[in-house]
């Protein structure tokens, strides 16, 4: 079965889960009981939205990162890191 990523806004978390293509999620508790992941605090009616990913792109190991291009040595072209410029 295909892995997807879900992101809850309500919790910042990306959850990773196994499903068949025709499913989807459409709540926090229904994605924790699919992960075998504790809910904590958040809602089990909160949504949560399928992320987009192409391949290793995009990871939930990655998600969220705060560091731009220019943080590790890769130009950003434009230099749209920059707020000035």
């Amino acid at each position: 079965m295909p892995t997807y990523d879900y992101l809850c806004e309500a919790n910042g978390r990306v959850v990773e889960v196994s499903h068949r293509m025709s499913e989807s999620l459409a709540t926090w508790g229904e994605l924790c009981a699919l992960a075998g992941v504790n809910p904590g605090d958040t809602p089990a009616t909160a949504p949560v939205r399928r992320l987009i990913t192409g391949g290793a792109v995009v990871s939930s190991a990655n998600l969220g990162s705060t560091e731009r291009p220019c943080d590790y040595g890769s130009p950003c072209g434009s230099c749209a890191c920059d707020p000035g410029g």
